[in-house]
């Protein structure tokens, strides 16, 4: 049952409409509805929308492929991630404190991100309000004014965190573990950059990132909600249309991972973080699935995982165990990460390796890839289309690796196609290489 909601006045209360933003964009599509449209701009600009007249609300998605923080210049470590904080805090003639209150006022939510591969941006605006919105995301694309004051605030912010990580756990064993897998790889560094890097950032630095990486041949849009093809057309040229033609993006080399690396941090706490690398898999493989199917039989599948069956549920010797497939642009990797008290470190990694160990040889068995698929056919209506900004993002991960406009009703098929022999070959493929241990704990223990 979906609720709609009427919008009576032109402008309303920063508070009433940051509340009812969240609300309509809480509210969701069922799957059946998600009718794609193939929408390109009168200027040629691409995009695929999902219309949904519903809800006053529109979500829109979008990335430039490539665009990460494999871009940023030889020790200027962080540069992306520190744009991404930037373009909502000044643009055009409108200073920072004057832009956010606008965005504020208008109820938009509006926020940028930067991954090692792409930069990404989502916008959601209440119909009523989606002129000016779209003319605010318009100016922070084109003309972000990268200001003393919020440049100062925003490196701050970051250099307080890093500060805050220089011991954590979690983030010395990331270190660790990309410098071993990828070296002097760009995967190799930290995207938040360091304290050092973060201070030679200048304003002219971020202008030459955007002015470079941002452009209509690596844009890809995913939009949802109240909104036609011929209206989108028109907000696609209003937001995008003064971007460069093309990029000046620098290229990224290929990196196969170093395996069967054993690293140690000595870190003087009670619990000792663990962590294993394996050959992944691209996601244009045509195993993928197989594969993909094995590691959620192996330690994706949380509660159901071989994993947290040896680990947690026989034993009690960790709150979480979990395994994962990253597919980057130049890379993929089988990770698998717990924490567990580090007396017992050595007995987990043992269980660790015994189970890859038996997956590789034996493969699952045939109930366990029934029970993965039903899963993961299941989960995906609830992890990928729940809601408008959900959808959105699904539109643009759709085009970023290439699926089709039909992927979402070819995916259960795919699924079902996959046979108990193709698994047992990727469990073999994937798993027989010597995995990389990084572990972060007391020395000894």
């Amino acid at each position: 049952m979906r609720t709609i909601m009427t919008i009576a006045t032109r402008r309303i209360p920063k508070l009433a409409a940051v509340f009812s933003l969240a609300l309509v964009s809480l509210w969701p599509l069922s799957a059946e509805a998600v009718d794609i449209q193939e929408v390109t701009s009168p200027g040629g600009i691409k995009a695929l929308l999902v219309e949904d007249h519903t809800n006053p609300l529109i979500a829109m998605d979008f990335a430039f492929q490539g665009a990460g923080s494999t871009q940023d210049p030889e020790g200027k470590a962080g540069l992306a991630n520190l744009l991404s904080g930037l373009l909502d805090e000044g643009a055009g003639d409108i200073e920072s404190e004057a832009f956010q209150t606008r965005l504020d006022d208008l109820g938009v939510s509006l926020g940028f991100d930067a991954s090692r591969d792409d930069f990404t941006g989502s916008i959601t605006a209440i119909t009523d309000f989606s002129d000016e919105a779209f003319d605010l995301l318009h100016l922070a694309l084109t003309d972000p004014r990268f200001d003393e004051e919020p440049v100062s605030r925003i490196k701050g912010q970051i250099a307080t965190r890093i500060i805050s990580q220089e011991n954590d756990p979690g983030t010395l064993a990331g270190e660790a573990f990309r410098k071993s897998l990828f070296a002097d790889h760009p995967y190799g560094r930290d995207s938040d950059g360091t304290l050092e890097t973060l201070r030679s950032i200048a304003p002219g630095d971020l202008q030459d990132f955007r002015a470079r990486a941002f452009a209509r041949n690596n844009l890809v849009v995913g939009v949802v909600g109240d909104i036609d093809p011929e209206r989108l057309g028109k907000v696609l040229d209003k937001v995008f249309g003064d971007l460069p033609e093309t990029t000046g993006l620098t290229p990224v080399a290929d990196v196969q991972p170093t395996y069967g690396d054993r690293v140690s941090v000595d870190l003087a706490i009670p619990q000792t973080t663990i962590q294993f690398a394996l050959p992944g898999v691209e996601r244009d493989d045509k195993d993928f699935f197989a594969a993909y199917l094995m590691n959620h039989i192996l330690g994706g599948g949380s509660f159901s995982s071989r994993l947290y069956e040896e680990i947690r549920e026989k034993r009690g010797l960790a709150y979480g165990v979990s395994s994962y497939l990253a597919s980057y642009d130049h890379a993929a990797i089988l990770g698998i990460s717990t924490a567990t008290r580090a007396d017992a470190a050595e007995e987990s990694i043992a269980i660790i390796r015994n189970e890859i160990e038996r997956m590789a040889t034996e493969g699952p068995t045939a109930d366990e890839l029934a029970k993965a698929k039903a899963y993961v056919k299941g989960s995906y209506a609830v992890r990928n289309l729940d809601s408008s900004g959900a959808i959105a993002k699904t539109l643009v991960g759709i085009q970023l690796d290439d699926l089709g406009t039909d992927y979402i009703d070819r995916r259960q098929d795919l699924i079902d196609a996959v046979t108990l022999d193709e698994v047992k070959a990727m469990a073999k493929k994937l798993l027989t290489v010597e995995p990389t241990v990084i572990t972060v704990g007391p020395a000894g223990a």
